[in-house]
């Protein structure tokens, strides 16, 4: 996991699963585990970026500095939560939260727009954030992408033994790739 003098950390408190919303990680991985290279992804896939779009629209997103930066602006109808400790660095659209578990509880509570929910947080990335909030999280939707591609940030396999898969959708893209969209949730957590 890279590391700077600015990396989040987890939390010494963080919220209760039961006053918090529900935490989703939201990630695209191929067969051989890569999220991104060089800040970017790997791949060009419409479908599954318009997936994305519907899946989290109306909700907080939350991700680190690094990914803020290679995404460059505020997504259009969700709340961005940064998770940096630079309080120096410019956000715009965006609101800074010191740590995932005060991420959490930000996008928990009403925020400047109120027609955005609270009853549910999309984790978007990058590494550092998916393990710091992974053993918060209660769901997990990932697209596995059928490619094995270069790259140098990774998103390791769920456990299964933790994570029960709850719907599979596989889907074929208009430039030829195949990718299966699969919704987990943590093994004993409710489905909702």
């Amino acid at each position: 996991m890279p590391s700077s003098e600015h990396a989040p950390s987890s939390d010494t408190v963080t919220p209760d699963r039961a006053t918090r919303p529900r935490v989703t990680l939201v990630v695209a991985r191929a067969r051989n585990g890569v999220i991104g290279a060089d800040g970017r992804l790997p791949w060009h896939l419409p479908e599954e970026l318009k997936h994305f779009r519907t899946l989290t629209m109306g909700h907080a997103i939350v991700m680190g500095r690094r990914t803020w930066e290679s995404i460059g602006r505020a997504l259009p109808g969700r709340r961005s939560i940064v998770v940096t400790r630079d309080t120096r660095r410019e956000l715009a659209g965006a609101e800074r939260a010191a740590s995932i578990g005060e991420a959490i509880a930000m996008a928990g509570r009403r925020g400047p727009d109120p027609s955005i929910a609270t009853d549910e947080v999309f984790v978007i990335g990058g590494a550092q954030i998916f393990d710091l909030a992974l053993p918060l999280a209660d769901r997990a939707v990932v697209t596995e992408i059928d490619l094995d591609v270069d790259g140098d940030t990774y998103f390791e396999a769920l456990d299964p033994r933790r994570w029960s898969v709850v719907e599979r959708r596989e889907h074929r893209s208009a430039s030829g790739v195949y990718y299966t969209i699969v919704d987990y949730r943590r093994s004993g957590a409710t489905v909702a």
